[in-house]
């Protein structure tokens, strides 16, 4: 027996996960950590870049991509889910 998925907690974290690593990576790609991960990020995230600014930007892409992605992903398991 399989129990439902929290679809708002389960796509606040998957969220606010990726939208924080997107955030550093951004951050480190400052200095030369993780540059090509930013560019090829940055054709999908409009105005994402190695800079302070741009990291914020990229982690706010992130989080809503991710969130937004996370509930599709929860609210088919939980329609899929035998109770």
């Amino acid at each position: 027996m399989h129990s439902k998925l929290n679809v708002r907690a389960f796509a606040f974290a998957w969220g606010l996960s990726f939208g924080l690593y997107f955030l550093i990576l951004g951050w480190t790609a400052m200095f030369g950590w993780g540059n090509q991960i930013v560019e090829v990020a940055s054709s999908l995230y409009i105005g994402y870049a190695p800079t302070f600014w741009g990291g914020i930007i990229g982690g706010i892409w992130a989080f809503a991509d991710w969130t937004l992605g996370a509930a599709i992903v929860a609210l088919i398991y939980n329609a899929a889910v035998k109770e």
